[in-house]
């Protein structure tokens, strides 16, 4: 089915869907992907090249990090244009191409929206600076400093230091929420509104599917400029300012959902486009449930509740999976264990001695197993580990800024490995921008291709699996009652039922009996196809009936 046509019936038996309800999304983060000129970054026509790997994987859609112009301070983060491709990622034909390729083999095309900031290489920002009183000297976020010249308040930059930059043309401070050359937008303002909605308008005409919004609940903050209050550091680990406040005033305002509802307008003028946030804090709830609930906001947000989690267990996917549970109205949740800002949960939840491709196949499976959008980073369905990057081959100004108390994350931007034996695994001719992973070219998907039981391949029935039931890309779900480390999860819709079992622990677990009793396997890993009654230590059945 072509990727213009918008809806379609998901399923027998189910009523007709938005393409994107229980879509699994497979996340690009393009400078790291496939390298086709020979600068040792990836590029659009990379992407293009290995769209038919991606859609042999089975997901319904690619969600692509920001290829904009940028001078790359943020790697892309901080835009320049909203309306251009950066030359080193290509050129606006290139990316006409990817799409074009892309809804031939039938995925959707995702992309990055900025809406909290921009470049201050920005047309925009530097007419801005230039004087108070110019077209768009309230498109970014100036104030006086106090009269002893301090910052306008305490904000905290989330890397490092005050929130406040000195500009000597307009004698006042202008704020960012992230590095310095990232200004803050006044998206109060509902020119600087319209502006933007201007630019999504740009990429939806060329086709695109839906936008993954950035950072969405930075976009307005408390314009009294009060203080954020103290964060007690006990029992809390610290890398920067940032995390000694509260932060009530700098982001979160409530008037972000008037925006998003105007963002949902513009979506809906193109049919079933989807959108979704991304929320960080520490209690994201609330603004997830805000920005997703009814038919007039966005489609779908997701949180960091698994993306810094430092452990798997039973308790944490239940508590996250619960407070998404009722009807649809109530909002829809995407999901990701690992991304381009966090580090690869292989690394963060696999015991040091044990099975990491053995471990990852659990990962995937419990990924594609619970309701809402998972968001398949790209080589998790490989079981990629973190990789260690040395200091002086850091590239993220996070990192950098704060080594040696944070991982940073250049260690899941790594190069891609396509093959082994190939220059730098397959991804580039030349010396790539960061080093290839330690042991990721022997896990390259060439490699894995050939070989039956492999993460990949085994990723690939998953999302067979998923694909071909109803229950799990848009059942209700539950949770029956068994021991830790069992995490047993149930969803069911329109008369199918299906059971997954997953041992989180190491050791071999009793199954209660009756659990899975009449189901029949659909998958399993470190398990028969006999409905078990044990489980080995990190091991997945999962049956229908």
């Amino acid at each position: 089915m072509d990727g213009s046509v918008r809806d379609e019936v998901r399923g027998a038996g189910v009523a007709a869907h938005p393409w994107w309800r229980g879509a699994v999304v497979y996340q690009i983060y393009p400078r790291s992907y496939l390298d086709t000129n020979g600068d040792g970054i990836g590029d659009l026509p990379g992407i293009t090249q290995k769209l038919g790997y991606i859609a042999s994987l089975g997901v319904s859609a690619i969600w692509i990090s920001p290829f904009f112009t940028s001078p790359m301070a943020d790697f892309g983060y901080d835009v320049s244009d909203y309306c251009d491709v950066d030359p080193i990622f290509g050129t606006l034909k290139d990316f006409d191409a990817l799409r074009k390729e892309a809804h031939r083999v039938g995925l959707k095309v995702i992309i990055d929206q900025v809406y909290s900031h921009t470049s201050d290489q920005h047309a925009w920002f530097e007419a801005s600076r230039q004087s108070r009183d110019n077209l768009y000297a309230d498109w970014y976020v100036w104030r006086d400093p106090k009269p002893d010249g301090m910052p306008p308040n305490n904000w905290q930059s989330v890397f490092g230091g005050p929130a406040w930059t000195w500009d000597a043309r307009r004698q006042q401070y202008y704020m960012h929420n992230f590095l310095s050359s990232q200004p803050q937008l006044n998206v109060h303002n509902p020119v600087v509104q319209d502006a933007l909605l201007a630019a999504g308008r740009f990429w939806l005409d060329r086709g695109v599917d839906g936008f993954r919004l950035d950072a969405i609940n930075f976009s307005m903050f408390d314009p009294e400029f009060r203080d954020n209050p103290a964060w007690p550091a006990e029992g809390r680990t610290i890398t920067r300012p940032f995390d000694l406040q509260r932060h009530v005033h700098n982001q979160s305002h409530p008037d972000i959902v008037k925006f998003l509802e105007r963002v949902r307008k513009l979506t809906d003028e193109f049919g079933a486009v989807f959108t979704v946030a991304e929320i960080g804090g520490p209690d994201p709830l609330g603004e997830m449930r805000a920005f997703t609930e009814g038919d007039k906001r966005l489609n779908s947000a997701y949180s960091f509740d698994f993306l810094y989690a430092r452990e798997l267990t039973p308790a944490r996917v239940k508590a996250s999976q619960m407070n998404w549970a009722g009807p649809v109205s109530e909002g829809w949740p995407s999901w990701a264990f690992s991304n381009h800002d966090a580090p690869r949960c292989i690394s963060r939840w696999c015991p040091p001695d044990m099975d990491r491709q053995h471990y990852a196949k659990l990962t995937n499976a419990l990924l594609l197993t619970l309701r809402g959008n998972p968001i398949l980073y790209q080589g998790e369905e490989l079981g990629l580990p973190q990789a260690d990057v040395a200091f002086a081959d850091l590239q993220d100004p996070e990192a950098i800024a704060n080594w040696p108390r944070t991982l940073g994350r250049d260690g899941a931007r790594t190069p891609m490995p396509w093959a082994k034996g190939n220059s730098y695994a397959g991804f580039s001719e030349q010396k790539p921008w960061l080093p290839v992973g330690q042991g990721h070219a022997e896990l390259s998907a060439a490699l894995q291709e050939t070989e039956a039981d492999s993460v990949l391949n085994f990723t690939r029935r998953m999302l067979a699996v998923r694909e071909q039931s109803p229950a799990l890309r848009l059942g209700d779900v539950q949770f029956p009652d068994v021991p830790e480390p069992l995490l047993a999860i149930r969803r069911e819709l329109a008369g199918e039922s299906i059971a997954a079992l997953f041992n989180l622990g190491r050791d071999a677990v009793t199954v209660p009996t009756g659990l899975v009793a009449g189901y029949k396997v659909l998958i399993a890993s470190g398990a028969g196809a006999e409905p078990p009654a044990q489980l080995a230590g990190h091991a997945v059945w999962i049956g229908q009936r």
